[in-house]
């Protein structure tokens, strides 16, 4: 019997990822709060959507906003609501349509890869909400 094991990749730093990123057409640049308030945060922008992201203490990359579409300016986050997608920002929210998931999915692929992060079964099949929020169960305790 054969024992299956995974080869780790090893982890790039943050200055490696931002190269990495630049070459493979990602739009780099200075985050303009910065999620979480981090400091030397980047966003990351591609298809019309983006991420930020930061050195973390260890010196490897950190995601600090998951990746969304862009809305005015504004990083929107996927809301599932049992019946449909939307995009919500804190002053709009519109439905997904399958070209942003599209988008969105290929640009979350992108951008794991490009960081060396983990890629997840569930994610690889397609586009996961950030928050789900189903009407039946609205209310309930």
């Amino acid at each position: 019997m054969m024992a299956l094991t995974t080869k780790k990749s090893p982890r790039r730093s943050f200055n490696d990822v931002l190269s990495v990123l630049g070459s493979q057409r990602f739009d780099v640049a200075p985050a303009q709060d910065g999620a979480k308030r981090t400091p030397n945060a980047f966003q990351v922008r591609k298809y019309g959507c983006a991420a930020e992201i930061a050195a973390a203490p260890d010196g490897t990359p950190e995601i600090l906003a998951r990746p969304g579409i862009l809305l005015n300016g504004e990083i929107a986050r996927l809301l599932d609501r049992g019946y449909q997608k939307f995009f919500k920002t804190s002053k709009v929210e519109i439905p997904a349509t399958a070209d942003h998931l599209r988008s969105l999915h290929e640009f979350s692929e992108e951008l794991k890869k490009a960081i060396g992060a983990a890629n997840l079964y569930n994610e690889s099949l397609g586009t996961t909400s950030d928050l789900y929020q189903y009407d039946r169960v609205k209310g309930r305790a």
